[in-house]
């Protein structure tokens, strides 16, 4: 299934239906499986056996308009990668002779998946850009006291990327386009601190991190002679070197009676790891392709701020709503309209019920950008910057997600 990134540059934060509501802020309450994802020392707080998956589904509406002055300009271009889903499965296991827990999620922590027409004037900057990415994580938690626990895990990371510009300004009259794609494993590890010193008040902490890059194995294809049906495409074995970011989420819970829980977190994702990263083909690329490409993003640092509340009714029934704001990842300097990423504002409303063997929530997810005018730009790499075109214009952003996760606990 095609993966699509939401916020805060390519990452993919709602990982469940019941934390979706909330805003994402989970990380100090972490009372279901997912919280292998939003804090792996929550697992603690489940007994025996269980087993949750779900299923994220959006639409996802980016727009661009090019600058005044432009040739094109007044014109409303669209992506035409408007659907995409995620889906998510966690289990976990708790001893009943000693205070630990077992656990193993597999999961989407980062994706997109977008395309541009080739009109848009930005066609030698990007014309589509995908990225699918599955992470399998074991993990284990011990209880410390009956108010503390601690948990951690391991990653694999499993990377596919789809990269695509043109060579000119236009698609005609002579074909061109140049590509990378290119499939990559890393490893790292997973942290988290449930604590709970009252009744009323929790806190918690979650710590991921990458510990190897991802070498994206592929290689580029490229057309760009005058001739296309005498020259075709040609393909040449190549790498990139990926750094994924370190994230970390701080967030405190306040339950002033058993039937609310209030919840407040912020979450700091680490993009300066996404500085420049090099396109290196193993033999020389036809004149003016450089063997070597540097692709400059110098993304920045961002912090999410997650809002949630939830309201506990009878016979296992709940209700919860919620609010993030994300700060863009992605600097006018070196824009890329492959994420085309912004200040954006989520709110979530959902419902579910909890039971003695089945569990299920059902969340509709709200996301708006607005408009983003970005000016000054330069071409990230080198085909954007001789055929004299850039990034400038204004970007919007609409969602809608449905999220639905369902358990079985034995």
């Amino acid at each position: 299934m095609p993966w699509a990134a939401t916020a805060n540059g390519v990452r993919l934060v709602s990982q469940d239906a019941f934390a979706g509501a909330r805003g994402e802020a989970f990380v100090a309450t972490a009372d279901n499986p997912s919280a292998i994802y939003y804090n792996v020392a929550g697992i603690t707080q489940l007994d025996g056996l269980n087993v949750r998956g779900g299923i994220y589904t959006l639409y996802l509406d980016t727009k661009f308009t090019p600058p005044s002055g432009a040739p094109n300009s007044g014109t409303t271009y669209q992506d035409s990668d408007h659907w995409a889903a995620a889906p998510q499965f966690f289990g976990t296991y708790t001893l009943k002779e000693a205070p630990v827990s077992f656990g193993l999620g597999v999961y989407a922590p980062y994706g997109a998946s977008i395309t541009w027409p080739d009109d848009t004037g930005f066609r030698a900057v990007a014309t589509k850009g995908s990225l699918t990415y599955v992470r399998m994580n074991p993990v284990i938690a011990l209880k410390l006291a009956p108010n503390l626990s601690i948990g951690g895990g391991v990653f694999a990371d499993y990377g596919k990327i789809d990269l695509e510009q043109g060579l000119r300004p236009t698609a005609s009259p002579l074909a061109n386009y140049f590509a990378f794609k290119g499939h990559g494993w890393s490893m790292g590890y997973n942290l988290g601190i449930l604590w709970q010193p009252l009744e009323q008040l929790s806190f918690g902490v979650t710590f991921r991190r990458s510990e190897t890059d991802m070498r994206m194995k592929g290689q580029t294809e490229l057309e760009q002679r005058p001739l296309p049906h005498l020259y075709p495409a040609i393909s040449i074995p190549a790498h990139a070197d990926f750094s994924f970011p370190e994230t970390a989420v701080f967030g405190v819970s306040y339950r002033p009676t058993p039937d609310w829980n209030f919840e407040f977190d912020a979450d700091y994702t680490d993009w300066q790891t996404f500085g420049t990263v090099t396109i290196v083909q193993e033999q020389p690329a036809p004149f003016p392709v450089q063997q070597n490409i540097p692709v400059r993003l110098n993304w920045q640092d961002s912090w999410m701020y997650e809002f949630g509340v939830t309201r506990y009714l009878a016979n296992g029934w709940h209700v919860s709503a919620g609010y993030v704001f994300n700060e863009n990842s992605v600097p006018d300097s070196y824009y890329t309209p492959i994420v085309a990423d912004m200040d954006r504002h989520f709110i979530g409303v959902g419902a579910g019920k909890k039971g003695k063997r089945i569990d299920f929530d059902v969340t509709y997810q709200f996301g708006y950008g607005p408009p983003h005018a970005v000016s000054g730009s330069t071409a990230s790499s080198t085909p954007g910057q001789f055929a004299g075109q850039n990034a400038d214009g204004t970007y919007k952003f609409m969602s809608h997600a449905v999220l639905v996760s369902a358990g079985v606990h034995f």
